[in-house]
């Protein structure tokens, strides 16, 4: 069934959006914090073992996971798409690693299985 404007965000889709929100904000919150708290203490980033490169990637990566997160509750297809590729690469991963019939490997492939299956709900 082709996406119409009465269609409803699919719960499964809710929760995924939701949690990779929340994941997103920590790592804002997370990234802001470990800045603030390394620039007021000498050589404390080198005990955490940060660098400010490292703390500006994890920031650049809680702004994408809060973009993506909104194209999904949005349900924009480019949001479906990425997240098919990013969970696609973590099955590569399992698959080569050899952990795909973990329960993070069965989990991911539910994931994608659920996501692919409602794909009809993306515009």
């Amino acid at each position: 069934m082709p996406y119409s404007s009465s269609d409803h965000l699919p719960l499964g889709v809710a929760i995924i959006a939701v949690l990779i929100g929340l994941f997103a904000v920590f790592l804002l919150v997370l990234s802001v914090l470990l800045f603030l708290f390394t620039g007021l203490l000498p050589h404390s980033a080198a005990y955490f073992g940060v660098s400010l490169l490292g703390l500006l990637l994890l920031f650049l990566l809680g702004i994408v996971l809060l973009v993506v997160a909104t194209g999904l509750w949005d349900r924009e297809l480019w949001a479906l798409v990425l997240s098919i590729i990013v969970i696609g690469f973590l099955l590569i991963g399992d698959l080569l690693n050899g952990a795909l019939l973990s329960l993070g490997g069965v989990v991911t492939l539910l994931l994608l299985i659920y996501l692919i299956a409602v794909h009809n709900h993306f515009h």
